[in-house]
């Protein structure tokens, strides 16, 4: 009696709205904050590429995919106690992935695959489950006849949303990857618990046990597919676009996704919030902002310009996708499961589409005009009573046409353009006569220039004029037949200062880099030093080199303001010092827009008893150069005796060292 009691009780309690949206609101925060825990933690082996965020994205989005598939079938095929059967068992079998820790073996070939496949390895399990458990336990709550469980959905974006608002500001800046790692797996289990509470009630139901649902005619589920992926795309793109212009951090990630999930919460918590008049206006002003700052690629307002507008563009955008969707949303008990699927079902294609094909497909940045492109196609269908499909077609054609052109409009000549995991590459000339040029730019950063003039070919320009710290440290080097190790090839400038001699070996990490810089650049080439290029990663590649094999180690990969932050860890610093010979010299350039980095070397310096110069220079048009900072790190100070007269007063910002644990580019924002 006292068991049969007791069991009563927990079933009361496991069928009550509390316990369900406590276990939806948890698991939906493990859902999302492992998402920057796991592609932070792969970061390092991938060069630091904005590349690993869709490729991570690209992941979680297949696998919420199959979870709703999995739930579907359940929902579809087995009744409530079979499926708290079958899901306690997946939950069950989960936990040998625990604890939480990721594969980070490189596999040869494609990067996108080794992140798939460590992603899949380490974390697939757990959030497979994860990923099933919200819809499945909003459709056993629909089966007892309420409206509530969309709010559960609700609940589970803003649960979501605040896991991720947290990461960099309240996890990443005082935990340890490992650390956040294990905590992680410590929830997983307690979720574990909570959720058998909820199941095992199912299994105590008195009543008899449910049949299969019947399969209800689901209405225009093609559109529902169209919505989610459009809002889908936009995000991925957005964040893509922010990541690889700016920096490949979780802050510039996670800003996107927020406003995404933002949009999925109002528009599911109540009808107030998306009305489609508002929105007629609204949306063509998104479209002209977001076409507007591609176009200007940030030249105009800069950083402080570029966030803002991005994520109102972005959040008008998805509230456009996300109100449709809520206003055809199915009601609880008339296809739940099946809506979910279809959503997503175009998340997944959304993140296929800016993942695989995009960077596959087309040499530059397509997929943001792209993805605004399906909007305007959605809006005049959905806002502006655009039926016929000839009409709609040829629209979008115009709107497509209109809009690449628009953003990917340029005055110089263009010679190659080029896309891969790493980033778009283009290598444009301008000018005539003797200030005739030719560039790389990867984004809007430049990574070398070359007069065409062979007059001037020798000619260090941008970050590596004479006045540089490199320039100067170079040229203090006085002993003969230098060996320098250079992490970053760019167009490879710093070959003009190879002496015959001498021998330069170049780490660079994008093979579409390493081809332009010998097809299209003649550095190389003229370097009186003899020189070679290493594919592969600078730390990994400088790691296999022998200890004590050189005299000066240059850390090159900072400048396109996607920060490799595995190069300036502890224990990467003391790797560099051991590949350095006696009174060898440590030169890392440090020129950002938006990243104070010259205090984390000070930090990282000052911790291992180095002496640490920071060298400014100033841009010069004659000679092509561009504002450069500099930092010369060495072991003993009187190595850097002739570079002192040089030096600027060092950062005053006080900064936590970087481990291979530990790294935070919150605290270095400008």
């Amino acid at each position: 009696m006292v068991l049969i009691k007791t069991s009563a009780g927990i079933a009361k309690l496991a069928y009550g709205p509390l316990i369900y949206a406590v276990s939806v609101a948890f698991s939906s925060a493990l859902l999302f904050v492992v998402q920057p825990v796991m592609a932070k933690s792969l970061l390092p082996r991938f060069g630091g590429s904005a590349g690993v965020w869709i490729a991570c994205m690209l992941f979680f989005q297949v696998t919420l995919l199959l979870g709703y598939l999995y739930s579907f079938c359940l929902t579809r095929y087995l009744g409530v106690r079979a499926q708290a059967l079958v899901h306690c068992g997946v939950l069950t079998v989960s936990a040998i992935a625990l604890p939480l820790k990721p594969r980070l073996e490189v596999l040869g070939g494609s990067p996108t695959a080794a992140i798939l496949f460590s992603l899949a390895w380490s974390v697939g399990l757990p959030y497979f489950a994860l990923s099933a458990t919200s819809p499945l336990l909003q459709s056993w709550l629909a089966l007892r006849g309420r409206h509530f469980p969309y709010r559960l959905f609700a609940l589970s974006n803003a649960a979501s949303l605040l896991a991720l608002l947290a990461y960099p500001v309240a996890i990443e800046p005082f935990f340890s990857t490992r650390l956040q790692m294990a905590w992680w797996s410590g929830g997983y289990v307690a979720l574990l618990l909570l959720l058998a509470v909820v199941a095992g009630a199912n299994l105590l139901r008195t009543r008899p046990a449910d049949g299969p649902r019947p399969m209800v005619s689901e209405r225009r589920p093609w559109l529902w597919i169209a919505l989610a992926a459009c809002a889908s795309t936009l995000w991925l793109a957005v964040a893509n676009y922010l990541g690889q212009q700016v920096a490949a951090m979780p802050f510039l990630w996670i800003v996107p996704m927020a406003v995404y999930l933002l949009s999925f919460i109002l528009c599911f918590e109540a009808d107030g919030w998306y009305k489609p008049a508002r929105f007629r206006w609204l949306m063509p002003i998104a479209w002209i902002a977001i076409g507007s700052r591609i176009a200007l690629e940030g030249s105009a307002g800069g950083l402080q310009w570029e966030i803002p507008v991005f994520s109102a563009a972005l959040f008008v955008c998805c509230m456009f996708c996300h109100g449709e969707l809520a206003r055809s949303k199915p009601a609880p008990q008339e296809g739940l499961a099946f809506f979910y699927l279809m959503v997503a079902s175009g998340g997944a294609l959304g993140g296929v589409f800016v993942g695989l094909v995009a960077p596959n497909l087309f040499p530059t940045f397509l997929e943001l005009p792209i993805g605004v492109t399906a909007s305007v196609l959605l809006a005049l269908y959905f806002l502006f009573g655009y039926r016929s499909p000839r009409r709609l077609i040829r629209l979008g054609v115009v709107a497509a046409l209109a809009l690449v052109a628009g953003t990917q409009y340029h005055a110089e000549r263009r010679v190659v353009r080029t896309r891969n995991f790493y980033g778009a590459l283009q290598i444009r000339d301008s000018g005539d006569g003797d200030s005739a040029v030719r560039a790389l730019y990867s984004g809007r950063t430049i990574h070398g220039l070359e007069f065409l003039s062979p007059a001037l070919r020798r000619t260090p320009t941008t970050y590596y004029g004479v006045q540089s710290g490199a320039g100067l440290a170079l040229a203090s080097w006085r002993a003969a037949n230098r060996r320098v190790a250079i992490v970053g090839l760019g167009a490879g400038t710093l070959a003009t200062y190879g002496r015959s001699g001498d021998f330069f070996r170049f780490f660079e990490i994008n093979p579409a880099v390493i081809r332009g810089a010998a097809e299209s650049f003649d550095f190389l080439r003229d370097s009186a030093a003899a020189n070679d290029v290493v594919l592969g990663d600078g730390r990994l590649m400088l790691d296999r080199e022998p200890p004590h094999s050189f005299d000066i180690v240059v850390l090159d990969a900072f400048s396109d303001d996607a920060v490799p932050v595995h190069l300036l860890t502890r224990q990467a610093f003391e790797m560099y010092f051991d590949r350095l010979r006696p009174g060898g010299l440590l030169l890392i350039h440090l020129t950002n827009r938006y990243l104070d980095l010259s205090a984390e070397v000070a930090a990282l310096a000052a911790g291992l008893g180095k002496t640490v110069l920071r060298i400014h220079s100033m841009p010069d048009a004659a000679q092509a150069t561009e504002p450069a900072d500099w930092a010369i790190v060495a072991g003993n100070g009187d190595d850097l005796a002739a570079l002192r007269p040089y030096a600027q007063p060092p950062s005053n910002r006080k900064v936590r060292p970087w481990t291979d644990e530990y790294s935070s580019l919150f605290q270095l924002w400008k």
